[in-house]
């Protein structure tokens, strides 16, 4: 039984447990997203509930795009459905401004908030107020069978272009043997298709919006990077991608069938996993491709992170569930239980710092200086009028995003070119951004 199942099984029972626990004096809905690491910590939520006794702990455990819909309904309406939130960087300033997030003031003593990296604490603070923790933070890069590239003759540098990545895709490619030179993602959604396309286009000197806020999807940078990802993908990628987003994308290159993957530096820990990846001994990485003559290496920067809804009827036991699960407590424990390689990257300082996890994790100093690279407030080489890195951190982003993630996912299916796709994306964006008044 894998590590996965394991986890699996044990949140099945802490969530049958939950239900049962009338006893207990609070309960605490808890609303995640379905990735091997969320899943992972409900596994060990035994360690929790002996601590607290008087906590109860309720799972709502969703698909990426479904969680979000589900959270931000509710948060909006103050529905109070949820006592704590997984959240990405891009909710947070956005619903802390809008009072809808508790401020994670008066954490433990040995908390140590001070620890969580710069860049990551710097997206979850408002006034230098820390309104959410971070599980996990992470930046993209490429992840590549070492073997398939060895056998094809090619060769994959630390910082590749994205000629280096089409060639190695090309000769890496065996679809008899189910082999598919690249995977990316396809799954529409503003978090799923659009950040991979949006540090992909970034990293082409593209970008959403002019200093006038129009959009600019009909420009050459644009058109340029959506056109190379469809045929990569067409003529590379395995079948059925306008449906792959991450986790499919991650089994894929677990079972093998995939010569590259370029995704969330999280992932590196679950692909080089023996117990789930049948590819474990011949994983390389490199960072995130730009195009040649550009100085932009995609500029990603994302953390899964928990935060306490302003309208819980159980903050204090809201706080103490989120100090356990983003402590420096938690990543020991997971250490112990499953090895220094499973433990959450990309939040502590002193993860980086540890011999342990430096030896473990062979992906651990390409995913901090992939994180230290990010500029939020430079995702393109040109000028904007926008923060962010792989999204626009404005409120309607997400209706956006997902809107014009639709388009190329529609696209990659083949349903409508990539000329009307980047057409519709345009005309749908611009009348979006004009209807909320930017630019005036």
């Amino acid at each position: 039984m894998t590590r996965t199942m394991r986890a699996l099984l044990g949140a099945s029972a802490l969530c049958s447990a939950a239900v049962a626990a009338h006893a207990q004096d609070t309960t605490l809905t808890i609303a995640t997203v379905n990735n091997g690491d969320m899943i992972r910590m409900q596994g060990l939520t035994d360690d929790f509930t002996e601590q607290h006794p008087d906590i109860a702990l309720e799972w709502v455990t969703l698909e990426e795009n479904v969680l979000r819909s589900r959270v931000t309904q509710d948060i909006a309406t103050q529905g109070g459905q949820f006592d704590v939130l997984t959240i990405g960087n891009y909710e947070v300033p956005i619903w802390a401004n809008q009072d809808w997030l508790l401020p994670l003031e008066g954490m433990p003593e040995d908390y140590n908030a001070d620890d969580i990296l710069p860049a990551i604490a710097g997206g979850l603070s408002v006034d230098d107020t820390l309104y959410a923790a971070p599980f996990y933070g992470e930046s993209a890069m490429v992840m590549y069978r070492t073997d398939l590239a060895d056998e094809a003759g090619v060769e994959i540098p630390d910082q590749p272009t994205w000629d280096d990545i089409r060639t190695a895709a090309e000769a890496m490619t065996d679809q008899d043997a189910g082999i598919y030179g690249i995977c990316l993602r396809g799954k529409a959604g503003w978090g799923e298709n659009m950040a991979f396309l949006t540090a992909m286009a970034n990293s082409y000197g593209a970008r959403w919006f002019d200093t006038e806020w129009q959009a600019q999807f009909d420009s050459p940078e644009w058109t340029e990077a959506v056109n190379d990802y469809l045929t990569m993908m067409n003529e590379y990628g395995p079948p059925g991608a306008s449906s792959n987003g991450f986790n499919e994308n991650l089994s894929l290159f677990q079972q093998g069938k995939c010569g590259m993957w370029i995704d969330a530096t999280v992932a590196a820990s679950f692909v080089t996993d023996p117990e789930d990846s049948t590819v474990a001994d011949s994983v390389g990485f490199a960072q995130f491709p730009n195009k040649d003559g550009v100085d932009n290496h995609g500029n990603w920067l994302w953390s899964w992170n928990l935060a306490i809804p302003s309208s819980t009827d159980a903050p204090e036991a809201a706080k103490a569930f989120v100090a356990w699960a983003t402590s420096q407590a938690y990543t020991d424990m997971v250490a112990e239980e499953e090895g220094w390689a499973a433990a959450p990257p990309g939040t502590r300082t002193s993860l980086y710092e540890n011999e342990e996890y430096q030896k473990a994790a062979p992906f651990a100093e390409m995913t901090l200086n992939s994180i230290n690279a990010v500029d939020t407030n430079a995702p393109s080489v040109q000028e904007i009028p926008y923060t962010g890195a792989q999204f626009v951190a404005i409120p309607e982003f997400q209706g956006i995003g997902t809107a014009v993630g639709q388009q190329f996912s529609a696209a990659l299916a083949g349903q409508v070119s990539a000329e009307q796709a980047l057409q519709n994306a345009q005309t749908s964006t611009q009348r979006e951004i004009d209807r909320a008044g930017y630019g005036e």
